[in-house]
């Protein structure tokens, strides 16, 4: 009898096998003909019930604080009936802006039950960047931790949809700060706790009917050109990428007996680190919701901290962490790592970031009893679209897995303008192209942004902007972005808009922004300047100059100063590839 694993084909035909719990079928969604999983919950408020099958487990854990997941509920469905005599109703805009803390998930499910449409605002933003999304959005209500309030505060006479403010205090011990008081505002400020004030032992959510196409989420992204685009998710989006990871692990462990299990082989909850923000699709709809229907336990840290990681890994028994690969190379390096016990880590995952081929091997070596992975997923794909884990990852390190089962890939020429993948086009293992995606996990586009909607998704199929290739076996390997995006520790970066920041200076008369490789971090934000004449200008002032524009993530961290003008196609466009070359082999070069 061979040892040799199940092979890809074959443990998806016994998986997706009629009357099984992975069975799919196809369905019309918005109109579009697409695979979807056949058994799947209809909506988000059915995953939050299925959480009491875990009532009694320690669910959320941060600095000193714990919710069981009975405790979570009830908090959410308490929550859920306060912000309906707060005016919300399904549809509405509910609006998140924290660091992690377990009041943001307590927010995030209580919006839920509502029918309201959560939207995630990323919590680094400027005040005028806050402003913008919650303006876009239409945000009737906002929840901030104390930093947060600091920033909107001198925004809130710009907001005119926003009524209401709950600010999350950082210490359990003592109430919200919420300022002074401003008698001209018309926004309502209040503490979380007296919001939400009495949570009884039955507290049950509000009667809404939800349907599997409603709206569900609107995390923010951008893109080429413009403002920030709020990608509106469903439920159904919502629920496809939990089906899609809980389709992939019950898969790893048919084919290598991976997964979490103790001694005997039995299933033990898993308890994760959650290291990457809540206001990326990857913390929210990944980790966060993933957790709440499989009875995983979430710990929490005010700020990521390699030692304090490696401590929470051995007191909370942490079976899986990552995110993005600057953690697990943080964690790895870290010169104490060798005194704690790690062996309860069952999975190092990671993702939203290039990872060097031979963490691989530092991962195996360094958790011999866990399982090193990456995956490829956007926001507009509501998360995972690849997954590669085990032995496929170790065997292939540079692809970020096959696709799961109910989303279509195909490869098309960068410059097709057609609205599906042309039958004829080019195939084969080394064809380089744009990456499509369709499947029931992508967004139905962009919140009131149509024309870059029908620029991006046409009959069902999202143009990703990645320049990827597909093996025999189908593992997608990405080679390339065509979008002017960077990837540093985890945040998208955009090109475009730090272009933007820069051109705001008086002495700017042309500049580009790329991203340069980085050991820990993925990438760094590197901007070369064309100054215009006869103008000198330090590159402390330029990086100062965007720093009072944007977030500190998107600030340059390298400044090159260029005399000749910037490399060109004929129509105008600059070479960014070119140019990120060139660069690279200026930093290599000995000095």
């Amino acid at each position: 009898m061979s040892d040799a694993p199940l092979s890809l084909a074959d443990a998806d035909a016994q998986l997706l096998a009629p009357g099984s719990m992975f069975e799919t079928e196809r369905k019309s969604v918005g109109g579009i003909e697409m695979t979807v999983w056949k058994h799947a919950p209809s909506s988000l408020r059915q995953i939050l019930d299925l959480s009491l099958n875990h009532a009694s487990r320690d669910f959320l854990v941060y600095e000193g604080q714990r919710f069981t997941f009975e405790e979570h509920y009830r908090h959410a469905a308490t929550l859920a009936a306060r912000l309906v005599d707060a005016g919300v109703t399904k549809g509405d805009r509910v609006a998140i802006a924290s660091r992690n803390l377990p009041q943001w998930i307590i927010a995030f499910w209580g919006a839920v039950l509502t029918g309201a449409v959560v939207v995630p605002i990323n919590a680094w933003w400027t005040p005028e960047e806050l402003a913008y999304g919650l303006s876009d959005s239409g945000t009737s209500v906002l929840f901030v931790d104390e930093e947060r309030l600091e920033r909107v505060r001198s925004q809130l006479h710009v907001l005119g949809e926003l009524t209401t403010v709950v600010v999350i205090s950082e210490e359990p011990s003592r109430p919200a700060h919420l300022g002074d008081p401003d008698s001209d505002s018309r926004v309502r400020i209040v503490d979380f706790d007296a919001f939400v004030g009495v949570v009884s032992d039955d507290a049950t959510p509000p009667t809404v009917v939800i349907e599997p196409d409603d709206d569900a989420t609107m995390f923010y992204t951008s893109g080429t050109t413009g403002r920030p685009k709020g990608a509106v998710g469903t439920h159904r989006n919502a629920i496809t990428n939990l089906m899609n990871l809980f389709y992939v692990g019950q898969r790893a462990t048919l084919r290598f007996g991976v997964g979490n299990l103790d001694e005997k082989g039995e299933s033990i909850p898993n308890a994760g680190l959650l290291s990457v923000p809540l206001f990326h699709a990857t913390g929210c709809l990944a980790s966060m919701i993933t957790s709440t229907a499989a009875g995983g336990k979430l710990v929490m840290m005010h700020h990521f901290d390699a030692g304090k990681a490696l401590g929470l890994i051995e007191s909370e028994r942490l079976t899986m962490f990552g995110g993005v690969p600057t953690i697990a190379m943080q964690i790895l390096d870290h010169p104490d790592f060798a005194k704690f016990d790690t062996s309860s880590v069952k999975s190092v995952s990671y993702g939203g970031a290039p990872a060097p081929p031979d963490l691989v091997k530092r991962i195996r070596a360094a958790f011999p009893g866990g399982q090193p992975g990456n995956g490829y997923g956007l926001t507009e794909t509501s998360a995972a679209v690849c997954l590669n884990g085990g032995p496929d990852y170790v065997e292939k390190p540079d692809s970020c897995g096959p696709a799961v089962p109910v989303v279509e890939i195909a490869i098309v020429p960068e410059a097709f303008v057609g609205d599906e993948p042309a039958p004829d086009r080019p195939s084969g293992p080394d064809v380089l192209g744009e990456l499509w995606v369709k499947g029931p996990n992508v967004v139905r586009g962009y919140w009131n942004k149509p024309e870059a909607t029908a620029s991006a998704f046409t009959k069902g199929w999202l143009h990703t902007g990645d320049i990827a290739r597909i093996d025999d076996e189908g593992f997608v390997f990405i080679v390339d972005r065509a979008k002017d995006m960077i990837i540093r520790g985890g945040e998208n970066v955009y090109s475009v808009i730090v272009e933007a920041a820069i051109f705001g200076h008086p002495d700017v008369a042309d500049c580009a922004v790329v991203g340069l490789p980085h050991p820990t971090m993925g990438e760094e934000v590197a901007a070369v300047i064309v100054l215009r004449p006869g103008r000198v200008v330090e590159a402390e002032e330029i990086i100062r100059h965007v720093g009072r524009h944007l977030a500190r993530f998107e600030v340059p961290t390298k400044i090159f100063f260029r005399a000749q003008p910037l490399p060109r196609n004929p129509q105008g466009k600059v070479l960014k590839r070119d140019l990120r070359t060139s660069l690279v082999e200026q930093l290599e070069r000995p000095n």
